[in-house]
């Protein structure tokens, strides 16, 4: 009974320690404590309490993405010009898609490509890209998750030293409500770190290599002259439109059929008693 009061009040400590955050681990087993602070130029530097190390510079952790419109002459040596300068810079191509558009009778491709690269390489990759064609529109943005990670970071080693304590316990645990109560809150925690790992890792690869999607379209083709028609193609389509007016004007004569016998019915019978009125009139005026 003795155990089992010393287990629970150890498993209590446990859960108390959990909400406690990040402070109440920095302070046990003699850690030191561990602070930033910026720079004049936006960079953070982490400061050791008690040590004599010069301060450590930390890298910002930016999500650079970018986006630009081209219009190329030739789409296939332009995909194969931005896939040779993404591995120029230690890049490559993650996506991609290719389209055939026609209009007027001709036929331009169009694609749109998604680079992955390092992101200190980024603004060199931008520039030299938009020299292989024509630029339609070019975007950038940046998002600063150097906080983010800096909390990630902070409660994943808050719950690192829970799993441990957790599992000292497991093993210490006489009873099976005990050990099925700690496996639970170990599971518990377990989930919630692989959790926080991804998002940390996912952070970390959006900031490690930046996003670029590169749009291509060759210049669509203008109107053709009517001189430029090949002489089969034009006969064929004469001959087509010749059998289109046709039937259009065997359509409207089917159509306009039943007017025709009706109201010509109807003037024929007026016609005919106008000419039978006239013939009166003039025997009238003869006798």
């Amino acid at each position: 009974m003795d155990n089992r009061l010393k287990l629970l009040s150890v498993a209590l400590l446990v859960v108390l320690a959990g909400c406690s955050g990040g402070a109440a681990d920095g302070g046990a087993g003699g850690a030191e404590s561990v602070s930033l602070t910026a720079d004049a130029s936006g960079s953070a530097e982490v400061e050791q309490a008690g040590g004599d190390d010069l301060p450590q510079v930390q890298r910002r952790a930016v999500i650079r993405n970018g986006q630009m419109e081209l219009t190329v002459d030739d789409f296939n040596e332009s995909r194969d010009a931005v896939e040779a300068t993404a591995e120029s810079y230690g890049g490559y191509v993650s996506d991609s898609n290719e389209y055939v558009n026609r209009r007027s009778g001709g036929t331009y491709r169009s694609g749109q490509l998604v680079v992955r690269v390092p992101s200190e390489n980024f603004s060199a990759f931008m520039s030299e890209t938009q020299n292989l064609g024509e630029v339609e529109r070019v975007e950038t943005s940046s998002e600063d998750v150097t906080d983010q990670l800096v909390d990630l970071e902070a409660r994943l080693s808050n719950l690192r030293a829970q799993r441990d304590r957790l599992r000292d316990l497991y093993e210490s645990a006489n009873t099976t409500e005990d050990v099925l109560a700690v496996e639970e809150r170990l599971t518990e925690v377990q989930i919630e770190i692989e959790r926080l790992e991804a998002q940390k890792q996912s952070l970390e690869d959006r900031a490690a290599l930046s996003t670029v999607r590169v749009s291509l379209s060759e210049r669509p083709p203008g109107p053709a002259q009517w001189y430029d028609t090949p002489v089969l193609q034009a006969f064929s389509e004469s001959v087509n439109g010749a059998f289109v007016a046709l039937r259009a004007l065997v359509v409207a004569v089917a159509y306009a059929a039943p007017y025709l016998v009706v109201f010509g019915g109807l003037l024929a019978i007026l016609g005919s008693g106008a000419v039978v009125a006239g013939r009166a009139v003039l025997r009238r005026l003869t006798n």
